[in-house]
């Protein structure tokens, strides 16, 4: 077993700013997204949101056994951000900021243009275990706040980062590639979001990859190098 990088046995919210346990304050922008979801979800009436819609909506029937790629989604995170804090601390500053940058384009969005989707079914084709699943998410995950998908942008920022890790194993990396296209695919079909919601997330995610990586991307390799 891999021996963790930091010994967050003697973390103590007074050594926060230790180098040690400085990159946990990334979390903080959790914190930050929350009240943002609160006020957006809250304060901005389903009236005053333009409907988002295209044709692939319809071509794509509710599924309500996505739900379980829909709701891993949570879990990712969780182990993503939990394998990096303890293995590689420097992907889960870049994770985290991922996050954060798509955190804050999303939500000006939503404040800006507020969207939302009128997708989700009046009655659920069959009734089931996912079909109940689905309908605690419908009540406390509201329709509005839709384009771009975070549930998208976060996966695709995952997936990058987790591909890019080099303490991560080939097999891992995989189970996470197959992970992220189910999420991405489940959102459209438990109709959380339309796939403009999918496709919008799409530049979000490569404008967060480009400032993340900025350094993978545009550093200028010496003359000797490209000779």
């Amino acid at each position: 077993m891999k021996k963790p990088v930091v010994d967050y046995r003697q973390f103590r919210f007074s050594k926060l700013n230790d180098p040690q346990f400085s990159h946990l304050k990334l979390l903080g922008g959790w914190i930050v997204y929350f009240i943002f979801y609160f006020l957006t979800e809250n304060l901005i009436p389903p009236e005053q949101c333009h409907p988002v819609h295209c044709f692939i909506d319809d071509l794509v029937p509710f599924n309500e056994y996505f739900a379980i790629f829909y709701v891993f989604w949570y879990v990712l995170i969780v182990i993503s951000l939990g394998y990096f804090a303890l293995y590689s601390i420097d992907s889960f500053k870049k994770l985290s900021k991922f996050i954060i940058i798509t955190q804050v384009v999303a939500m000006a969005c939503y404040i800006i243009y507020p969207t939302r989707q009128d997708l989700r079914p009046e009655v659920f084709p069959r009734e089931n275990f996912f079909s109940w699943v689905m309908g605690i998410i419908y009540s406390f995950d509201t329709s509005t706040g839709v384009c771009p998908s975070l549930h998208v942008a976060y996966s695709i920022g995952i997936a990058s980062v987790w591909l890019k890790d080099p303490t991560a194993r080939p097999w891992a990396k995989v189970c996470v590639t197959i992970s992220v296209v189910l999420i991405c695919l489940s959102v459209m079909f438990v109709k959380q979001h339309s796939a403009v919601d999918v496709i919008a997330a799409l530049p979000l995610s490569l404008l967060a990859e480009l400032i993340v990586y900025r350094h993978r991307y545009f550093h200028r390799r010496p003359l000797a190098e490209l000779n």
